[in-house]
């Protein structure tokens, strides 16, 4: 299931996912810090959601209280309750 979630509070504007199930397939994150934000998605492609939020959650960048991989979750939690 192919998902648009608009991240808040992240350089990041968008996060598209693409999720079966609890299992993210492909993550494509549009604006922020590319080569870094390319790098989480190849790491987490094919992982559960639990896997990455245990990993992912809570994370924030400097003074924001979020970050684009804390998004990812919110984005991935999204797309679960949108299926």
């Amino acid at each position: 299931m192919a998902y648009r979630y608009k991240t808040k509070g992240t350089c990041s504007v968008f996060i598209d996912v693409d999720m079966e199930g609890n299992v993210l397939k492909n993550a494509v994150f549009h604006g922020g810090c590319n080569g870094n934000l390319q790098g989480i998605s190849a790491l987490v492609e094919g992982r559960t959601y639990e896997e990455i939020k245990e990993k992912l959650s809570g994370i924030k960048c400097g003074f924001k209280s979020t970050s684009c991989p804390d998004q990812l979750i919110k984005a991935m939690e999204e797309a679960m309750r949108n299926e």
